[in-house]
């Protein structure tokens, strides 16, 4: 081990100290039931603007410092989209969240749809959060094992055991006071790497770089269909941002968490372009590397002392955290207090935290093994994440905003059939995180037949209890108008769709519209008719 492996080792040992600390401190405020899972709704909207910082903007940094690296600064387009998602969630969904005092999304489902839909859906979201936290404990881990040779896979087990000794102690508390210490890190990171690029490679380097490799410096050199693909996942992501909206929805007031949410906005650019810079640095200096997050390291070395150089790669560490811990907490707050509450519906409130403590020991035992199965595919656990859990239960969250006809059983079929299908095409793809079956992404297949199912379910099973309800000429014509048109569109242009890749994207979107006019147009014929059928259901 070098110097280097020394300064990373020892303020990362520093760090963890402080974070230790932060979960004691934070033990004597989670107090008892909701005070764990939301804080007792006391943040303002500071405390919820570094804690959607420390989620997204650390994550998608590390995304764009990798992205950028590989194909410039397209990365931007990743982090606009990511961006777009916070911005919807805060002006769509989170004062109707909050006056409905929703702790977890798979909680919302369960109490419109019962305990069996909130045991699923609680299960499948609670397993998923481990593989997006190990994705971004494996970009943290790669250059951890640059400094100091320790193994990726003991890398993500030392980051896992972190989470745990925090998280179970202070619940939402030790998760709002590690972003508010993580964010000061990040300014830290920030302004080093600022200074490692003046000093090389520089403006001329940069220059350099365009004249060597034009295509780094294209607005679309990720690719158009990568590109799509990003948004498209940001978008759909609005309505299922489980781990945002727990701690978004720990505020005071729904203007306290929508002011935090704005203000964590201004707080990303930061992130996007010295991600990008720091990605373009790597490869001027670094082209040999195949991984953006091997060679920042290996030019940080060349370039500054190893005091610094540490300090910089504490950030990332802080990013590998920000995103981690609220993803273990949410996973364990959907297995602990909404499977368990489906399971046992008569624990108390204190009991509840208990099996989420469990859950949090039982999900950091998860992010070890999954660290240790495919410690060098990061793409290949968030691709997996994204399909279990989008597909399983994105149509049962929408039905239970907007569409009161559902029943329970198009729900519980809805949850299997969207997960299974999702899973079955990432066979079908051999389990690869960027070559599907058919050129289409497992979690457009996943999706879409999680809402047929939920359609057809809820049209065939409770024939009876509706009508076709007229709605305004303008909105039917709207309606009809894009069904046929995404129709034409991919029957048309399939062949060209199909070769960018975004022919899985197309259809989804067909389905949808589907969707959008099944709830406007197909109506419940009256409430006493709804109420009998979900008895007999």
């Amino acid at each position: 081990m070098n110097s280097y492996g020394v300064w990373v080792i020892t303020l990362a040992l520093l760090y963890t100290l402080a974070l230790i600390i932060v979960g004691n401190v934070a033990k004597r405020k989670a107090g008892r039931g909701e005070q764990y899972f939301i804080g007792g709704r006391t943040f303002r909207w500071w405390t919820v603007a570094f804690c959607i910082t420390g989620l997204f903007s650390g994550s998608t940094y590390i995304s764009i410092v990798e992205l950028s690296y590989l194909t410039g600064i397209s990365a931007i387009w990743y982090g606009v989209a990511e961006t777009l998602q916070v911005l919807l969630i805060a002006l769509l969904l989170i004062k109707s969240f909050r006056e409905k005092l929703i702790v977890t999304i798979t909680g919302l489902i369960g109490d419109q749809f019962g305990r069996r839909a909130k045991a699923l859906s609680g299960a499948i979201t609670a397993f998923a959060f481990p593989m997006w936290s190990v994705a971004t404990a494996i970009a943290f881990a790669s250059a951890f094992h640059v400094f100091t040779g320790v193994s990726l896979s003991l890398s993500v087990a030392f980051t896992a055991l972190l989470l745990f000794v925090y998280l179970q102690s202070g619940g939402m508390w030790a998760v709002a006071f590690t972003q508010t210490m993580n964010t000061i890190i990040f300014a830290l990171m920030f302004i080093i790497g600022a200074a490692a690029f003046f000093i090389k490679p520089g403006i001329s380097g940069l220059q350099q770089l365009a004249v060597e490799q034009p295509g780094m410096f294209d607005w679309d050199g990720a690719g158009l269909q990568v590109i799509l693909v990003w948004f498209a996942t940001f978008l759909v992501n609005v309505i299922l941002a489980q781990a945002a909206f727990q701690m978004a929805l720990s505020c005071r007031t729904p203007e306290e968490g929508q002011k935090g949410l704005i203000v964590a906005e201004v707080m990303s650019i930061p992130f996007i372009l010295f991600g990008i810079l720091f990605g373009l640095s790597a490869a001027a200096v670094v082209p040999d590397a195949s991984l953006g997050l091997i060679a920042l390291p290996r030019y940080l070395m060349g370039v500054l002392p190893a005091p610094l150089v540490g300090m910089f790669f504490l950030g990332i560490w802080a990013c590998a955290l920000g995103w981690g811990a609220p993803c273990q907490f949410s996973g364990a707050t959907s297995l602990g207090k909404d499977v368990g509450s489906a399971i046992f519906p008569d624990a108390s409130p204190e009991k509840l935290v208990t099996y989420t403590k469990w859950s949090l020991l039982l999900l950091t035992g998860l992010m070890i093994v999954f660290g240790f199965l495919r410690t060098e595919q990061s793409a290949w656990w968030n691709v997996l994440a994204w399909t279990m859990r989008n597909s399983a239960t994105f149509a049962p969250v929408v039905a239970a905003l907007f569409w009161p006809l559902v029943t329970k059983r198009a729900v519980l079929g809805s949850l299997f059939g969207g997960f299974t299908a999702g899973l079955l095409w990432y066979h079908l793809s051999n389990w690869h995180p960027s070559d599907f079956f058919l050129n289409i992404h497992p979690v457009w297949v996943g999706m879409s037949v999680n809402i047929l199912t939920m359609i057809v379910f809820t049209v065939v099973f409770s024939y009876g209890t509706w009508k076709i309800s007229a709605a305004s000429p303008v909105k039917s014509s709207i309606i009809l108008g894009t069904v046929v048109v995404l129709l034409a569109v991919n029957g048309y242009f399939y062949e060209t769709l199909h070769a960018a890749g975004v022919i899985g994207l197309t259809l989804f979107l067909n389905v949808l519209a589907v969707f959008i006019g099944s709830i406007m147009f197909i109506k419940p014929k009256s409430a006493t008719m709804v109420a009998k059928k979900e008895v007999v259901s």
